[in-house]
C-alpha cells in the first residue's frame, strides 16, 4: 500500500464513507421491483445484492479511468479538492435518501468534484467533452433507452403469456426476476464501485503517492467494493418504497422486464466506460414497465420529484463542493471545520429520519396516492380483461351497488 499522509487519508476514509452511502442510497435500484412483487424477501434481496456488488467491483476498471483520468486535470488537483468533492457528494446522498428520492449518486459525486476543481483550479481543470459525451449524454439516454427496452419488453413478455396458466406463469417470471436483479447487483458494482475506486486513485495521484495515469490498486478495488456492499446490505428502505411502491405498480412480468433492460444498458455502459447513473436507468426502466402493461399507470406526482432531483443533482453537489474546497483553503483548521461539519450534518440527517422509520418489515406497507394526471390516465386506459384497477376500484363498487338495488326492490315486492 502506498504512503499516506494524513490528508490522504482522511480523503480515503471520506470517499469510503460515499461508497457506503452510495450502497444503501442504491439498493433500491436493483431489489425495489423484486421486494415490491414479493419475489425475494427484503433482507434475502439485500444481502443477496451486497454481495453481487462485490463481485462486480473486481470486473473492470473502465469507468474508474474515467473518473480518475479524464473528467477533470489531474495535474491542478490537491487532495483537500477531492475531499471537498465527496462532501458535496455524501450530503446530497443523505439528503435524498431521507426524502425517499432515487436521485443519482454517480451524478452527486461528479458534481461535487466539478465545483471543488473549478474553486481550485478554475473552468479550465475540467475537461468539458468528456463531461458532455460520458456524463451528460448517458444522463438524458439512459432513462430513455431502459424506458422504451422495458415498455416493449413488458408488452411482448403480456403478449408471450396470455394463454399461459397465470400463476405457473407469474412464478416463472419471478424466478426470472430474481435472476435480472442479480444482473443488475452485479452491474452496479462494475460501474459505482469504480467510481470510488477512480475518486481515491485520482487522490493518490493528486497527493503524490501514485503515477499519473495509473490503474487503481488492488487495495483501492477491494477497499471500494466492500465499503458499497456493507451499504448495500444496510438497505436504503426510503427509496427502496419509492421505487418499488411510489412509481407504479408492479407484476412479477413487468419487473422481469425492467430490471432485463436496466441491466443491459449498464452493462453495456461500463464496458464502453460511460459513467452512468444506475438510478437513471432503473427508474427509467420502472416507468416504462408500468407505461407497457395495458392499464398500468405511472405516478407522474413522484416522477416529477424524481426529475427535479436529477437536475438538481449536478448543481447542488457542485456549490457545496465549491464551498468545502473555498474554506479547506484557508488551510488546516479550514479542512477540519468541513470535516466537522460534514460529520454534524450527517448526524443530524440520521436523527431526522429517525422520526418516521422505513425498514424491512414495512418497506411495503405505503404507497403514494394517485395524483390528478395518473387518476385521468388511469380512467382512460382499458385494463387487462378481469382486472380492476386502484382507481376503477371505488367505480366498479359504485356500479355494483347501483345494480343491487333494484335486485332489492324487486325481492322487496
Amino acid at each position: 500500500m502506498e504512503n499516506l499522509s494524513l490528508i490522504l487519508a482522511i480523503v480515503v476514509v471520506t470517499a469510503l464513507a460515499f461508497d457506503f452511502t452510495n450502497g444503501f442510497h442504491d439498493t433500491a435500484n436493483a431489489m425495489a421491483t423484486t421486494i415490491s412483487t414479493g419475489a425475494l424477501k427484503p433482507k434475502v434481496a439485500v444481502a443477496m445484492s451486497a454481495v453481487l456488488n462485490l463481485v462486480g467491483a473486481f470486473l473492470s476498471v473502465e469507468v474508474a479511468n474515467t473518473i480518475s483520468k479524464g473528467l477533470v486535470d489531474e495535474s491542478g488537483i490537491r487532495p483537500e479538492v477531492i475531499f471537498a468533492a465527496l462532501v458535496g457528494a455524501i450530503l446530497w446522498n443523505l439528503l435524498t435518501w431521507l426524502v425517499g428520492l432515487p436521485s443519482s449518486s454517480s451524478h452527486a459525486l461528479m458534481g461535487g468534484l466539478i465545483g471543488a476543481t473549478i474553486a481550485s483550479a478554475g473552468v479550465g481543470a475540467v475537461h468539458g467533452d468528456v463531461l458532455v459525451t460520458k456524463v451528460l449524454i448517458p444522463a438524458i439516454a439512459a432513462p430513455l433507452v431502459a424506458g422504451l427496452a422495458a415498455m416493449f419488453a413488458t408488452r411482448l413478455t403480456y403478449m408471450m403469456g396470455k394463454k399461459a396458466d397465470g400463476k405457473a406463469s407469474a412464478k416463472g417470471y419471478r424466478a426470472g426476476q430474481i435472476a435480472s436483479a442479480g444482473l443488475v447487483s452485479l452491474a452496479h458494482g462494475t460501474n459505482d464501485a469504480q467510481k470510488t475506486m477512480g475518486i481515491i486513485t485520482l487522490a493518490l495521484v493528486a497527493g503524490g503517492s501514485l503515477a499519473p495515469d495509473s490503474d487503481p490498486p488492488m487495495w483501492v478495488i477491494l477497499s471500494a467494493g466492500v465499503a458499497i456492499a456493507l451499504g448495500t446490505y444496510l438497505g436504503g428502505w426510503r427509496i427502496i418504497r419509492t421505487m418499488g411502491k411510489g412509481l407504479t405498480d408492479l407484476q412479477p412480468q413487468q419487473g422481469f422486464a425492467a430490471q432485463t433492460s436496466a441491466a443491459t444498458v449498464i452493462l453495456a455502459s461500463s464496458h464502453l466506460g460511460f459513467s452512468l447513473s444506475t438510478t437513471h436507468s432503473v427508474s427509467g426502466s420502472v416507468m416504462g414497465a408500468g407505461l407497457g402493461r395495458k392499464g398500468g399507470v405511472v405516478r407522474w406526482s413522484t416522477a416529477t420529484r424524481m426529475f427535479v432531483a436529477w437536475g438538481l443533482t449536478l448543481p447542488a453537489a457542485a456549490l457545496v463542493g465549491a464551498l468545502a474546497e473555498w474554506v479547506t483553503g484557508f488551510g488546516s483548521w479550514g479542512t477540519a471545520v468541513v470535516a466537522v461539519f460534514l460529520v454534524g450534518s450527517s448526524a443530524a440527517i440520521w436523527k431526522v429520519s429517525r422520526r418516521e422509520v422505513v425498514d424491512h418489515t414495512n418497506v411495503n406497507d405505503a404507497e403514494e396516492p394517485a395524483g390528478v394526471v395518473t387518476t385521468a390516465i388511469a380512467m382512460v386506459t382499458p385494463p387487462p380483461a378481469g382486472t380492476t384497477t386502484a382507481v376503477d376500484a371505488p367505480v366498479a363498487a359504485s356500479a355494483s351497488a347501483g345494480a343491487a338495488e333494484p335486485a332489492a326492490s324487486q325481492a322487496t315486492a
